[in-house]
């Protein structure tokens, strides 16, 4: 099966948003504990490319991969999915 098309994408809620053009997204996964089989909630941090300066703290949006842009960003913001309710 060729899966040169298809980019990984990725959910996340935006976690800071105080650069230009970047956004820090913390993306949650469950896994299984190898022994105990207890699922366990997983978290890392992307640090994505927000070309219009969207995004907000607490938004919940969909990231997809890219060709390295800067040292850390390696995605970009496909869609804003939810908005956040801001204060």
């Amino acid at each position: 099966m060729n899966n040169r098309g298809k980019r990984p994408t990725m959910m996340g809620m935006v976690v800071s948003d105080r650069m230009d053009k970047t956004v820090v997204v913390s993306v949650e996964r469950r896994v299984q504990h190898p022994i105990y089989k207890k699922y366990i909630t997983r978290k890392k941090k992307y640090y994505v490319h927000d070309e219009k300066n969207e995004c907000s703290i607490g938004d919940t949006v969909r990231i997809i991969s890219s060709r390295p842009l800067s040292k850390l960003k390696r995605w970009r913001v496909t869609e804003i999915i939810e908005k956040s309710k801001g204060i």
